[in-house]
């Protein structure tokens, strides 16, 4: 049996692009119970020369190869958005355990077509949504928790960037901003971090609306969205996002208002301020680490060894699709 309780975690990545270069592909070595033992890019040169420099022992040019490797028994899916879907089904077919990036699919349709193959084939599978796992917003839900601001009543998510945001890893081929590959554009890259953090802090929307439309025309995905929502307790949601806005325009902030409070902070930066009923305002400066997916990865090798609780599941990257999927479906 390839996947036994205890077992090592031997990993194979589908996709060594970018993303895995610092973010992700080097903490599969650094954590316990873990090792990264194979590589897949369909360009066999860029995987050889990726295997080479990160010191892995095997590379493929082919996703199936990799996945009949014997040596692996999980599989890390770094692909674009478009091939999230096939890969992790045919991996939970391969009785392997599976790690996919966000978003989990190009829509919820998609999603909910892996959580079918997931509990058909009684797999495992966790979702790369890794920001709740850094320093920040660990602080920030136990402040929640903590009701330090009092009962939450309003969230509120700004961001402007450019046509060419320094947020996102900027490709020679842009496939993020092409939706039959991405899903949409930029919103489709960035925000499911932010909505699944709204998710993680308040439970799934009890009411989910949005619009989005293509101002600049650039290219064929939209790049302003918009989006309601209503949470348990009747927490209010106000999502802005802005990707053809001036360069000194440029915005990234939720703030989260209370009866007794409000705190502040960055979705890809480094502080939490909190303010409260004076008026008083403290900062907190938080260090992620150098790989930073790596406490998520830690706690995805637990979950898959069977010490702990799924840290991600297809179940709530389902909900944050819908999201999606609410502000940006055409009416």
């Amino acid at each position: 049996m390839r996947n036994v309780p205890g077992k090592k975690i031997s990993w194979g990545i589908i996709g060594c692009g970018d993303v895995t270069e610092i973010k992700s592909g080097p903490a599969f070595n650094r954590v316990e119970g873990s090792e990264l033992v194979s590589v897949m890019r369909r360009d066999e040169a860029k995987a050889e020369d990726y295997a080479r420099r990160h010191a892995v022992p095997q590379w493929y040019n082919n996703a199936d190869a990799l996945m009949n490797d014997p040596k692996i028994n999980a599989v890390y899916i770094a692909t674009p958005p478009k091939f999230h879907k096939e890969y992790a089904i045919r991996a939970l077919q391969k009785n392997l355990f599976v790690y996919v990036e966000k978003p989990i699919a190009l829509n919820s349709s998609e999603a909910l077509e892996i959580t079918e193959a997931v509990n058909h084939y009684s797999g495992k599978l966790c979702v790369a949504h890794y920001r709740r796992k850094l320093p920040s917003f660990i602080f920030v839900k136990e402040l929640l928790k903590s009701n330090i601001i009092g009962d939450i009543q309003l969230v509120r998510i700004t961001m402007a960037q450019s046509t060419k945001p320094s947020l996102a890893a900027q490709t020679k081929e842009n496939w993020r901003v092409d939706p039959k590959i991405s899903g949409g554009g930029y919103f489709h890259d960035l925000a499911p971090h932010q909505l699944d953090l709204m998710y993680y802090f308040f439970g799934a929307p009890i009411l989910c609306t949005g619009f989005s439309i293509n101002q600049s025309k650039q290219y064929d995905a939209d790049d302003l969205v918009s989006g309601q929502m209503v949470f348990k307790n009747n927490i209010a949601f106000f999502g802005n996002w802005n990707f053809s806005a001036a360069e000194k325009e440029s915005t990234d902030e939720c703030i989260i208002i209370g009866t007794k409070g409000s705190m502040r902070f960055s979705f890809f930066g480094n502080d939490v301020a909190v303010k409260d009923s004076g008026g008083i305002e403290s900062i907190r400066h938080f260090e992620n680490p150098k790989h930073v997916q790596q406490p998520m990865i830690e706690s995805v090798v637990r979950y898959f060894r069977r010490e702990i609780e799924n840290p991600c599941s297809i179940d709530e990257a389902v909900e944050v699709m819908r999201m999606m999927d609410s502000f940006t479906t055409k009416r």
